[in-house]
């Protein structure tokens, strides 16, 4: 009876696997490592090599955290990491359409602001009063603001009602 074990090959590759998703993680923030949920010892590994700025020493740090990887469940950090990229989609795709629904309210086009509001459900006295403003201000630092400010309140509106 004969156990197949992998190769020195294969175990290499899952070695290198492991240290290069550690690496990835030296590019998250404070706040998202940690509810990504590493253990302590792989979170301060993770920390400090981030900051650092010694090519060798971060070298031997990113080994480090490739050591430290081995013990972790990759499974568990690689679904929360996919969690994480889906809030990030969901976060710029509503950033997106709230830039096409600014630029069609921007664009002059009339039944734009009906439609929208169609959509929120309510009508928004804000966001009409900051449209009107731009209509008359010939101010082009105005002009910028309040186009910001309409950009600010159609993301929030979009923001409110998809939760």
């Amino acid at each position: 009876m004969t156990i197949d074990k992998p190769s020195k090959n294969a175990r290499k590759r899952e070695q290198q696997a492991l240290q290069e998703l550690g690496e990835y993680l030296i590019s998250f923030k404070s706040a998202e490592l940690d509810s990504i949920g590493l253990n302590d010892d792989l979170l301060e590994a993770v920390r400090a090599a981030a900051r650092m700025k010694s090519h060798g020493a971060l070298r031997r740090q990113k080994q480090l955290i490739g050591k430290l990887m081995r013990q972790a469940d990759a499974d568990a950090i690689r679904a929360r990491l996919d969690a994480l990229g889906a809030r990030d989609r969901a976060e710029k795709q509503m950033f997106a359409r709230a830039e096409k629904w600014r630029d069609r309210l921007l664009g002059g086009d009339a039944a734009a602001l009906e439609a929208f509001e169609k959509e929120l459900g309510e009508t928004d006295e804000e966001l009409r009063q900051l449209l009107a403003q731009l209509e008359v201000t010939y101010n082009e630092r105005a002009e910028k603001t309040l186009k910001r400010q309409v950009f600010r309140r159609v993301h929030a509106n979009l923001v409110r009602i998809s939760t």
